[in-house]
């Protein structure tokens, strides 16, 4: 679902980062979900999935990501930033992603039970809220989801007791 983000090489590249982030993190035994912040084109702050080594259950990649942002910028409205992230944002992130004025959304894989960018529902483009960034659904989904798939078959896999 595309209104106004245009996929161009800038956001390719951004996604190829953020799913080395969501790499990063299947490793380090958290679900794989990886984000980067740009402002004006640039990259300025890369972030991945930390609930389980922060014992924090609000470590989620882009919440990780929105925080860095508006240090490094010294604002906490980041209206001229784009989100990259590998994954749908939940109800958590989205209103995170509206509160920071996010100028652009752009996710990875659809997330049917926990999406709040227009799977289950869409808190980002709520018309009563008074921003509505733009957004971009679907971007190299396929890579992102195969990236939850196999971590969670590993991790069902394991659990399994001959």
């Amino acid at each position: 679902m595309t209104v106004g983000v245009p996929i161009d090489a800038v956001i390719v590249d951004a996604m190829s980062v953020a799913i080395g982030q969501a790499r990063e993190a299947a490793v380090a035994g958290e679900v794989p979900v990886g984000a980067v912040v740009l402002h004006h084109g640039q990259l300025i702050v890369r972030a991945q999935n930390r609930m389980r080594r922060d014992h924090d259950a609000t470590s989620h990649a882009e919440l990780l990501a929105v925080r860095g942002a508006a240090a490094q910028l010294g604002e906490r409205h980041l209206a001229e930033c784009t989100l990259v992230v590998t994954l749908e944002p939940c109800a958590m992130c989205a209103g995170a992603i509206v509160l920071s004025r996010i100028h652009a959304l752009v996710f990875g894989a659809w997330d049917d039970k926990a999406g709040m960018c227009g799977s289950v529902a869409d808190i980002v483009r709520h018309p009563r809220l008074n921003h509505r960034p733009q957004v971009l659904g679907g971007v190299q989904q396929d890579e992102c989801a195969r990236l939850l798939t196999d971590f969670f078959a590993s991790r069902r896999a394991s659990e399994v007791v001959p």
